[in-house]
């Protein structure tokens, strides 16, 4: 009796080509929002033809991880379609921005430990260079910069912790972060007391990693955490006390006279 055999097919130029650039993306090498290089100099670096390249981003597209305009091929938002209504019922939540940093203490000191373990030269470097940017906006006393300084050192962090899953969340969070739905990043900075405090915790997370130290990594991210959302805390219980100093001086606008 002859044994059937079950042909191999072989994977098409096209289908290559979007595994490729489906795995950059996973691995957070092409972010949400970045626009690809133009078609002629991608295919050209790639070493493939033009319609193959185009077919593959066409595929790409229907799995909805790219888009195409005029104005060239991005790398679509993929967790704009959860993260809009997320925010929409998150905001204005009190118990949100105690449920989020109670997230964020696992999430972060797990990704600091494993960041230890894992980075490689290049995200060691990464992280060099936000903790450079970092001291230079703090020495300037810029406290817009040194906030963004901060949200791109804990990517890099996540970057580094080589957890795909990990750092898709977390920038997906990050976005939220940045439009201000759990807590002013802004205000944070502003208090120069906290500031500083801030400074040297990211400074001792990126030490123990670069240090390859993951129990000293883990402990320093868990404190900064911690003490991230005791701040904010503190910012929003003066935020009431004005508030009601300020309905005192209005009261006669609520009396007969």
């Amino acid at each position: 009796m002859q044994r059937a055999t079950e042909r191999i097919k072989p994977q098409r130029v096209a289908e290559a080509i979007a595994d490729h650039i489906e795995k950059l993306i996973l691995q957070g090498v092409l972010r949400p929002g970045e626009r690809l290089t133009p078609e002629r100099e991608l295919a050209e670096k790639l070493d493939v033809s033009r319609p193959s390249l185009r077919e593959a981003i066409e595929m790409l597209a229907s799995r909805g991880l790219l888009i195409t305009t005029r104005g060239g091929t991005y790398v679509a938002q993929f967790l704009s379609p959860l993260l809009k209504p997320l925010a929409s019922l998150l905001e204005n939540n009190p118990q949100v921005t105690a449920d989020y940093f109670e997230f964020r203490q696992g999430v972060d000191a797990q990704s600091a430990r494993y960041a230890a373990m894992r980075a490689s030269d290049i995200d060691r470097e990464a992280i060099r260079a936000c903790v450079a940017r970092m001291r230079k906006a703090h020495e300037v006393e810029d406290p817009t910069e040194e906030a963004q300084a901060d949200v791109d050192l804990h990517l890099s962090i996540y970057e580094a912790a080589h957890n795909a899953v990990m750092l898709h969340i977390m920038r997906g969070l990050a976005e939220l972060l940045r439009t201000n739905i759990f807590y002013s990043r802004q205000q944070l900075y502003q208090r120069a007391a906290v500031r500083s405090k801030l400074l040297g915790q990211h400074l001792a997370i990126a030490d123990a990693i670069l240090a390859g130290n993951p129990k000293a990594a883990e402990a320093a991210a868990a404190d900064h955490v911690r003490y991230t959302f005791s701040s904010v805390e503190d910012i929003l219980r003066d935020s009431m006390r004005l508030k009601a100093s300020l309905l005192r001086v209005e009261r006669n606008d609520y009396l007969a006279r």
